[in-house]
């Protein structure tokens, strides 16, 4: 499997402006595009009513509900960069008449929590959008927060394992204007080097889509 990855191509103020640019229109790729990801990164999650769980990158906050109605009982927080994908996420939790959860504005640099707070950190298509030295600091901030046992369970565009999945990177690689632009990576390794253990990976094709989940467990 070639483990080669592209070049991120946003600066982090280019990604914010792109990102409030597209929410009006993102429910089409997490519909099209993620929700068999999306459904597979909940099962590997696998809550328990009354955990703390953090999403980070919440979108337009389609996975954020579906946690927020499998943890009823628990605390739900959620942070994304972009204000107006925050607001339609805010919008879309009201709908569900629960009152558990708190939104942050911020970046995922720097989380505004405690070490050890979250049972559970799940986080889609951010890694993806990001360069490769980013990675091990942010995962290793997600690692604070998390507590010993916690899980963590992470989205992102991969490569393509078929010809037609291969398109998206043939895609990436033409620099399309109107997106933020993903590009395939892979996770696994840089959870390994961090110390997580029983990792996971599933292998994920919608419409050729293709993405991973990926899930490790805190020592």
């Amino acid at each position: 499997m070639d483990h080669e990855i592209l070049e991120a191509r946003f600066t982090q103020e280019e990604i914010v402006r792109k990102y409030n640019q597209i929410a009006p229109i993102y429910d089409l790729f997490g519909i099209l595009l993620a929700s068999k990801a999306r459904r597979c990164a909940l099962q590997m999650a696998a809550i328990h009513n009354g955990e703390r769980v953090l999403e980070v990158a919440l979108g337009t906050g389609l996975n954020f509900i579906e946690i927020l109605k499998k943890n009823s009982h628990g605390c739900v927080d959620g942070v994304d960069v972009s204000k107006r994908m925050l607001e339609r996420t805010r919008k879309r939790a009201l709908k569900t008449g629960l009152q558990n959860y708190t939104l942050h504005l911020c970046d995922c640099r720097r989380l505004p929590f405690e070490d050890d707070t979250f049972d559970i950190l799940m986080n889609q298509y951010l890694l993806d959008i990001l360069p490769v030295e980013d990675f091990v600091p942010i995962l290793r901030e997600f690692k604070r927060v998390l507590r010993k046992g916690g899980r963590i369970v992470l989205v992102n565009t991969t490569k393509g394992e078929r010809w037609l999945s291969q398109i998206y990177e043939g895609m990436y690689k033409l620099k399309p204007p109107y997106v933020a632009g993903s590009r395939g990576v892979f996770v696994e390794p840089y959870l390994q080097e961090l110390g997580f253990r029983e990792i996971r990976r599933e292998f994920i094709s919608q419409l050729g889509f293709p993405s991973e989940v990926v899930r490790g467990i805190k020592e």
